[in-house]
Formats: structure tokens, C-alpha cells, sequence
């Protein structure tokens, strides 16, 4: 009877430890999946976000930081691409190649935006120039059309959005803009802003050194929050991002105190 009482136990420890390795290997491969599906923000955070995934043999199409989520360096910089496509101006994006990502896919209301809602008959289109009044709807986007963080009370929602077509922008000359391409409405107020950015002065562009190499360009609404460019209080244009780490030291050098200039330089 003894012997049975210790065959069982030992076939229950035997069990229990294929069952514990079946666990941990479930974990490993769940751990796995879950840092291959690890997002992160290329730009702003809330923007232009990046899936990390395999590219090669141990290379990833981006490296995430660990402390802020945004991208350090990208080992696919044109992954998800698409041409620029016609500018009405000669400028530095047309001695090369210049691609953008498509800023459409990051809007989850976007493919119903023109359709169920703002379709021209539900609701009521209003007049282009009609006065700004509270909205009733997207007040997660703008709290209070009335004092939008946006040319200090100046402008409201028509100013920028198609008042038939919701999806799409307008010019001055009342010509619709795609979302992909924000740059064309935003340069109709920030004229010299966008003079810098055709130039290549101005924002960020990633892919080939030669100037008529490959390159992507990072539109307007990729950095800044077209509704809220005052970020709140600090009445500034930009949202600070927060800093990285300071980089390791050699080996065997306990300080930076070599690379401090003196008051005299």
C-alpha cells in the first residue's frame, strides 16, 4: 500500500513539473509576442506610432526606447511610405526622392469621417464662413472650439477643415487638401514656417545623406498637435519630449568632468 501512496505521489510531482516547464514556456513565447508587438511614437507621442517588428536577422524595422517609447534609431527608415506627391513649389524635396508615412491610417474615424458623419446631407453642412460656436462632438480633440489653442482665438475649426467635406482641408483658394498632406494648409498662415520646411531647414527628414537621395519627410501634424500648438500653459509650439539617459561612461573613467569648458572659453 506504502509503495502505490509513492508511485502516486511521484507520477503527481512528475505532473506538476511538465505542467510548470508547460507554463513557463507559454510565458516565454506570450513575453515573446508581446515585445514583437511593442509600439512606439516616431515623433510625437499620440501621432505617428510605429509598431516594432523583424526586418532581417536581428534587425528590427525600429529601436524603441525603453524610458520614453519613442523611436532611437529606425532600421527601415521608409517602411510604411508613400511618395510626397505634386507640390506647387520647387523646393529641396524635388531634387530627390521625398516620401511621407500616410497620416490617415493613425485616425481611427477617419474612413467613416466622410461617410456616416460630415457627408454633405447629415448633419446640415454650415456656411464656410459661419461664426465659431461650442461643438457638441469631438471634445476630446478640441474641449472648447470657443478658445482653441490655436492662433490664439483667432481661427476655429473651418479655418482648416472643409466645411462640406470634414475629411479633407482647405486652402486659401478654397481647394481641398488631403490629410496626408497638411503642409499645404498649414503654410497658408505659417508662410515662412513652411518656406524653412520646403528648404529642408525646418522639422525632420530621415534615409539617404545625398541631396538628391531618398528621403522622408515629416509633415506638420507628425510633431505638432494642431489643436492644442500652445500645449496648455507653456505657450509653446512644441511638446517637450522627455530626455534619454546619459550615455554610459568608458571603462575605468568615474566622471564627464573633462568634457566641462572653463569659464574663460
Amino acid at each position: 500500500m506504502q509503495t502505490n501512496k509513492q508511485v502516486l505521489t511521484n507520477m503527481i510531482v512528475k505532473e506538476s513539473k511538465i505542467v510548470a516547464i508547460f507554463c513557463l514556456l507559454i510565458l516565454s513565447l506570450s513575453s515573446a509576442a508581446f515585445a514583437e508587438d511593442k509600439v512606439c511614437f516616431e515623433a510625437r507621442e499620440g501621432a505617428s506610432s510605429v509598431t516594432q517588428k523583424d526586418i532581417g536577422e536581428e534587425l528590427k524595422n525600429v529601436r524603441c526606447s525603453d524610458t520614453t517609447d519613442g523611436v532611437l534609431w529606425w532600421g527601415d527608415p521608409f517602411d510604411g511610405t508613400q511618395p510626397m506627391g505634386d507640390m506647387p513649389i520647387e523646393a529641396d524635396y524635388t531634387h530627390g526622392e521625398a516620401v511621407v508615412k500616410p497620416r490617415t491610417t493613425q485616425l481611427g474615424l477617419y474612413p467613416v469621417c466622410g461617410l456616416a458623419c460630415h457627408n454633405g446631407k447629415f448633419p446640415p453642412p454650415v456656411a464656410a464662413d459661419a461664426p465659431p460656436r461650442k461643438l457638441t462632438m469631438h471634445t476630446d480633440l478640441v474641449p472648447d472650439a470657443l478658445n482653441l489653442q490655436h492662433g490664439k482665438g483667432g481661427i476655429w475649426c473651418l479655418d482648416c477643415h472643409d466645411a462640406k467635406t470634414r475629411n479633407k482641408f482647405v486652402d486659401n483658394a478654397g481647394n481641398l487638401v488631403d490629410f496626408n498632406e497638411p503642409q499645404k494648409m498649414c503654410g497658408k498662415c505659417h508662410g515662412q514656417v513652411y518656406r524653412a520646411w520646403r528648404d529642408g531647414i525646418h522639422g525632420k527628414r530621415i534615409g539617404e545623406w545625398a541631396s538628391t537621395g531618398k528621403k522622408r519627410w515629416f509633415v506638420c501634424t507628425e510633431c505638432h498637435n494642431p489643436h492644442d500648438v500652445q500645449q496648455g500653459e507653456r505657450k509653446s509650439g512644441f511638446a517637450q519630449l522627455v530626455p534619454e539617459p546619459a550615455p554610459l561612461l568608458p571603462k575605468g573613467m568615474d566622471n564627464a568632468d573633462h568634457e566641462r569648458h572653463g569659464s574663460g572659453h
